[in-house]
């Protein structure tokens, strides 16, 4: 399976003027964390991270760094996550059929997730991973007056990996620059073109690192895993 990792955010939420990937929890990068949980997911056989080249000397540095056996491709990522996964999908070699795109900062994932959409994704045309919301959701108005409560028992918050179908997806972005739509993942492109796409279980553990206190969130778990092991 392919995986294309989204790696070109700066972490202004995190206070910091770089590339929040480049960011340590226990020792290891964000983005190298990322890297061993694709390296230790047996149906991950290609990696491509999407990324900005001021950032590829240091990315360079964390891969010579890293016990990875499967071959890794950076990629010239664009200003906005849309155009850097359009980017990514050109740049897959032309045996994929399928990918499962994962964020770069989302660096808790574990294989098992990983290995799981990866099988799940031969069966469907698109998936993400997602949890079920527990907490109760509030639609809001500008002047801060809610409007409604959605029943939460319809609610699921999105994660990555997300996996689909390659020349699907491909059609997909295209659609989406033809008419100029702006989405913050990938799963709704394929719900604006009218296509199913499925849920995978994710993990409770698969936090997006955003802000400083996720980075302790993050050595929490980490340094968890590592005792129980």
């Amino acid at each position: 399976m392919y995986l294309l990792i989204p790696a070109a955010g700066v972490g202004k939420r995190m206070g910091s003027d770089r590339n929040k990937l480049l960011l340590e929890v226990r020792s290891q990068t964000i983005l190298a964390w990322t890297l061993l949980a694709a390296q230790a997911a047996d149906q991950i056989s290609w990696i491509g991270i999407i990324s900005q080249p001021i950032d590829w000397p240091d990315f360079k540095s964390i891969l010579a760094n890293l016990p990875l056996t499967k071959p890794v491709e950076l990629i010239i990522g664009g200003s906005t996550r849309q155009e850097s996964v359009y980017n990514g999908l050109q740049a897959l070699p032309t045996a994929a059929e399928q990918v499962l795109i994962h964020d770069g900062a989302r660096c808790l994932v574990t294989p098992d997730l990983l290995n799981s959409c990866a099988q799940a994704i031969r069966q469907c045309s698109g998936l993400i991973a997602a949890v079920p919301v527990k907490d109760t959701i509030k639609v809001v108005d500008e002047s801060g007056i809610i409007q409604s409560t959605p029943d939460r028992s319809h609610l699921w918050a999105a994660q990555t990996p997300q996996g689909f179908n390659v020349e699907l997806l491909k059609q997909c972005h295209a659609e989406g620059v033809r008419q100029g739509w702006e989405v913050t993942d990938d799963a709704a492109l394929f719900e604006k073109c009218g296509i199913e796409v499925r849920i995978v279980q994710g993990e409770e553990t698969n936090l997006k690192i955003t802000t400083p206190q996720d980075l302790a969130i993050a050595e929490f778990i980490l340094t968890s895993r590592s005792s129980s092991k």
